[in-house]
C-alpha cells in the first residue's frame, strides 16, 4: 500500500464514494484516449510506479492500465486541474487504451461532429 503525499490529498476535491475522474491524454498529441477513476490509493500508486493505475468501480478493486491486456499506459506527467476535482493523467499509450478495442474510449459515438455547421 502506497501513501498519498498529505499536501497532494488536502487539495484533492473527491466523489462520495471517494474518488476523483482522470481524464488520459496521449503524451505528445493531446489525444484524449479515456477517463478512469482514482482514489488516494491509486494516484500515490501511479505517481510512485510510472504505471497508470486505476480504481475499477464495477470490480471495486484497483487495475493497472494493460497489467492483463497487455495496453499499458507510461505515465509521462500527471496534473491536478485549478478545483482540485479532476486528474489530467499524460501517457504513453501501447496499443488500444478502449476495453472495445478502439484507440480511444471516445471513437465509437460522435455526438458533435468537429466543423458541423449548426
Amino acid at each position: 500500500m502506497s501513501t498519498l503525499d498529505p499536501a497532494i490529498a488536502a487539495r484533492l476535491k473527491r466523489s462520495a464514494d471517494g474518488l476523483v475522474p482522470a481524464v488520459v491524454q496521449q503524451h505528445g498529441t493531446g489525444e484524449v484516449l479515456m477517463l478512469g477513476w482514482m482514489d488516494d490509493e491509486a494516484l500515490a500508486r501511479t505517481l510512485t510506479s510510472g504505471r497508470a493505475t486505476y480504481w475499477s468501480r464495477s470490480r471495486q478493486e484497483y487495475w493497472v492500465k494493460g497489467e492483463t491486456s497487455g495496453n499499458r499506459q507510461w505515465v509521462r506527467g500527471v496534473r491536478l486541474d485549478c478545483d482540485g476535482d479532476a486528474l489530467l493523467v499524460t501517457v504513453e499509450q501501447e496499443g488500444p487504451a478502449c476495453h472495445t478495442g478502439d484507440r480511444t474510449c471516445f471513437d465509437a459515438d460522435v455526438l458533435l461532429a468537429e466543423g458541423a455547421d449548426g
